[in-house]
């Protein structure tokens, strides 16, 4: 029996970016046992990622995203040996959609994956040439399957897709690695806020900059981020941990309450919650903003809590630091909860299922 070909169209490498690691990525092993045979192209090499988002080296950068152009030319003459094409997020970076026009039109089958409301209007207009919204919405009307991140696009994008064929499937995590690992918290001399994400998320973090000083007025703690960016707070006793693969898990462990505001805006119910979700893996009890698809995710007071005000944060943010047995009981919640709904197990078929069901309506 021939395998069932697919080719995976991304923007990073494989293992590096948390919105492909966190998603389709880990589930490829499992198509693979299941008869298909996985081709990934990335836009960006490793050494163009690892550079991407530091600021100067513009030489590298630009021959990167060449380099990334010419693989596209490549992608799209190819796309015709396959029997799916899996898009993450883009095509190409830059423009409107003729790189995803062209690749469509060679495709047998797409799958569309994107997360965030990525099909949204940029108040920068400039972003707007750049990056247009354009590209986004082509994607999502012709892709024979779109997959969502968050419950809150799905009517939008059932309404314009022009196969009717769109699926919420939730960000997951693997339990066998994301887990809580003992004696780590535990030897904190104060208990430790955290956050964690990239320089894209930083509007997030600010948002909550005065409700982190009004409550170390109140009470003694500590903050701990793990970016992939220095952070200037000097009224708090900061700790910045680059983020590395390697030491991942270790580090949300040191956390004992883990952090997720987000802006009550449009863009935001995009968002696939996939932080909260990190720190229910670990077993940290996590305070999210009342908003978007954490409502999902959290049963507030029960698996962690849900805030809407500045003064609902402070008061929830002391609550748990004043009770360690509430923490440990939040915390077991939040491990059931997040192995029952958002484990590798509980979602993994759900990726498969679209797979075949893509392949198996095949034109031949």
């Amino acid at each position: 029996m021939s395998k069932k070909r697919i080719l995976i169209i991304c923007p990073y490498p494989k293992g590096w970016a948390a919105g492909q690691r966190l998603k389709y990525e880990q589930y490829i092993s499992h198509w693979e046992e299941n008869g298909y045979e996985v081709t990934i192209s990335s836009f960006f090499d490793l050494d163009t990622w690892k550079v991407l988002y530091i600021k100067k080296n513009y030489l590298k950068k630009i021959l990167g995203t060449i380099k990334g152009y010419f693989k596209r030319i490549r992608d799209i003459k190819n796309a015709a040996a396959y029997d799916v094409v899996y898009i993450f997020l883009w095509v190409s970076p830059l423009g409107k959609f003729f790189f995803e026009k062209a690749l469509l039109k060679r495709a047998k089958k797409v799958i569309y994956d994107f997360d965030d409301s990525i099909f949204l209007d940029s108040r920068n207009w400039l972003q707007n040439i750049l990056k247009s919204p354009k590209k986004f919405n082509y994607l999502i009307e012709n892709a024979h399957h779109v997959i969502l991140s968050s419950p809150f696009n799905l009517d939008r994008c059932t309404e314009i897709n022009l196969n009717n064929s769109v699926s919420y499937i939730p960000c997951s995590l693997d339990t066998t690695r994301f887990k809580p690992l003992e004696n780590i918290a535990s030897s904190n001399t104060k208990i430790v806020l955290g956050w964690t994400g990239t320089f894209s998320s930083i509007p997030y973090l600010d948002s909550i900059r005065h409700v982190l000083i009004q409550l170390k007025k109140e009470r003694d703690f500590k903050l701990l981020l793990i970016t992939n960016f220095e952070y200037e707070f000097s009224e708090m006793d900061l700790e910045v941990i680059q983020w590395k693969k390697e030491s991942e898990i270790s580090d949300l462990n040191k956390i004992d309450i883990g952090l997720y505001p987000i802006h009550m805006d449009e863009w935001s119910l995009g968002k696939g919650g996939l932080k909260i979700m990190q720190y229910m893996a670990v077993g940290v009890p996590g305070v999210a903003t009342n908003y978007g698809t954490a409502q999902h995710i959290i049963d507030h007071g029960s698996n962690g809590y849900l805030v809407s005000t500045d003064q609902e944060w402070v008061d929830v943010l002391k609550l748990l630091i004043d009770n360690e047995n509430l923490r440990s009981q939040i915390s077991a919640n939040a491990l059931y909860d997040l192995e029952k709904n958002y484990s590798y197990n509980a979602v993994k078929d759900l990726y498969l299922n679209i797979l075949n069901s893509i392949y198996n309506h095949h034109d031949n």
